[in-house]
């Protein structure tokens, strides 16, 4: 039976067989984890979504003639890319933290098309076999969890040319059923939430390295798979009993090392296997939809901006020139965001398999501007919020009957907010800038997709100097050498631009 709303997936995670260290220990039931719970319920939400607005969060698929969780679809044309990152905003604002799916839509994606360009040269069948997974998902609705960043090792070396083979996800066995792999996958946003973990290679790839040019699908609880929960800053808190302190309480992110032993990938989940010259192309696409997708910061900032002007509101200063001026700063680079990914997105392409692929450009301007941005949303936050963002008492000072009238009477703001009301907008800000989900909205806008040196590569790879050079000289009446004509080539950035005319069309 297919799972159909939020508190249903939440069971769909009980009872698996699921080694996962945390603290030094084997946590026993995740489900049931304090410190765990609140980054599942952030997933679950991504259903319920799905249920309350149908039109934004789900899709009918070409596939399986089913409606399905937009998470799942494959982008038929540029409203459903458009859409992706409308959902994407919706959901930031809804849990102020990392949904966690967002991995796997764009790996989903990504392999689509490239599946369909390594059949189309090799006479290969991983198109079919992806296919028919994503069939399979999309009927039993799941959770797909994308791991791509290897821990590399000596950055200088290849992945062939390590000390230690391991220290990228290789192949290291294989029979007529299949493969086996080993290595490791670094920072992986809601593994343990998933029911299936999609294994692709981190970077172009040489002949030499041949054996880590794997793609495929294995099962989160698969024999050989063994999780390492990573920290965040004050994620204790919500093993201490009440959700003052927590900021917010209910919803987090997550991140986890995988580690893989002997994993054993079926032939009919392998979607690549030794094609090496098409690690490249996988990579590049993903991350194309993927620093898209971090216009899911924007929902955040939303949250944000939301809890700035209320302890602005709630000090009696909200309509104090400087405080006024902080937030329309703060709406402006939020904005900003929003419009180089929505941009991205209105200009998709459609490619040789059929599905839409977003402009890589302004992708790449989006999480450019992500990897900036939203710490000075933060530090404007701060500004704001002043002094008791990190000196502020522990609820259990609060509930002590000796200290906690007294913070009641000395932490007050203006007249009739309750001082519990002023605390609580105080411990979001914390934890969204300091605390528990700053893991979501600040670290991983660095790193998340990539580095800002990755996106500045990709920015300069497609910058068109040439073009725009020649067209500066045919303004100033200076001589061309060539032809006065523009080249097809040189005009193919425009015409991708333009393209969304007829995308629109489709």
């Amino acid at each position: 039976m297919p799972i159909n709303n939020g508190a249903e997936y939440i069971e769909s995670l009980r009872n698996r067989n699921l080694k996962i260290y945390l603290f030094g220990e084997l946590v026993k039931e995740p489900v049931d984890h304090p410190m765990i719970r609140p980054s599942i319920n952030a997933v679950a939400k991504t259903y319920d979504l799905a249920n309350e607005d149908s039109e934004l969060a789900s899709a009918e698929s070409s596939l399986t003639g089913i409606r399905v969780n937009r998470f799942l679809h494959i982008a038929e044309n540029t409203h459903d890319v458009v859409n992706q990152n409308r959902m994407q905003r919706k959901l930031g604002q809804l849990t102020g933290t990392c949904f966690q799916r967002c991995v796997g839509m764009d790996a989903l994606n990504s392999l689509y098309s490239t599946t369909f360009e390594i059949d189309e040269k090799n006479n290969t069948q991983y198109h079919k076999r992806l296919k028919d997974f994503i069939k399979q998902i999309q009927q039993e609705n799941l959770v797909i969890g994308g791991a791509m960043t290897d821990v590399k090792g000596d950055r200088s070396l290849s992945p062939s040319q390590q000390e230690d083979p391991d220290l990228f996800v290789h192949i290291v066995n294989r029979d007529e059923k299949g493969v086996y792999i080993t290595g490791a996958k670094a920072h992986q946003t809601g593994c343990i939430n998933s029911h299936w973990i999609l294994v692709m290679p981190t970077m172009r790839l040489r002949k030499e390295d041949k054996d880590y040019a794997i793609v495929g699908a294995v099962p989160a609880d698969a024999t050989g798979i063994t999780y390492i929960y990573g920290r965040q800053s004050c994620d204790t808190r919500s093993m201490e009993g009440g959700d003052l302190d927590a900021g917010n309480a209910k919803y987090s992110g997550q991140e986890a090392m995988i580690i893989f032993d002997n994993v054993f990938i079926p032939n009919e989940l392998i979607f690549m296997d030794g094609e090496y010259e098409f690690a490249s192309m996988l990579v590049e696409r993903f991350t194309c939809y993927h620093r898209r997708s971090y216009v899911c910061k924007t929902g955040l900032g939303d949250v944000l901006i939301g809890a700035s002007a209320s302890i602005a509101d709630y000090n009696g200063v909200s309509n104090v020139s400087h405080i006024k001026d902080k937030l329309v700063e703060m709406t402006h680079l939020n904005e900003t965001i929003f419009a180089a990914g929505i941009a991205s997105s209105y200009q998709s392409y459609k490619t040789k398999s059929g599905n839409f692929q977003n402009d890589d450009m302004l992708a790449n301007v989006c999480k450019h501007n992500v990897t900036r941005f939203p710490y000075e949303i933060g530090r404007l936050a701060q500004d704001i919020a002043g002094g008791l963002v990190v000196t502020m008492p522990s609820e259990k000072d609060f509930k002590n009957p000796n200290t906690g009238p007294l913070l009641k009477k000395y932490l007050q703001g203006r007249k009739g907010v309750p001082t519990e009301n002023r605390v609580r907008v105080l411990r979001l800000i914390e934890n969204m800038t300091l605390g528990r989900n700053a893991v979501g909205y600040l670290t991983e806008s660095m790193h998340g997709a990539g580095s800002p040196q990755a996106q500045r590569i990709q920015i300069a790879r497609q910058m068109q100097l040439e073009y725009k050079k020649k067209l500066a000289r045919k303004l100033a009446n200076i001589p061309e050498t060539e032809a006065e004509e523009l080249t097809r080539e040189q005009s193919d950035y425009f015409d991708r631009i333009f393209s969304i005319k007829d995308n629109k069309k489709q």
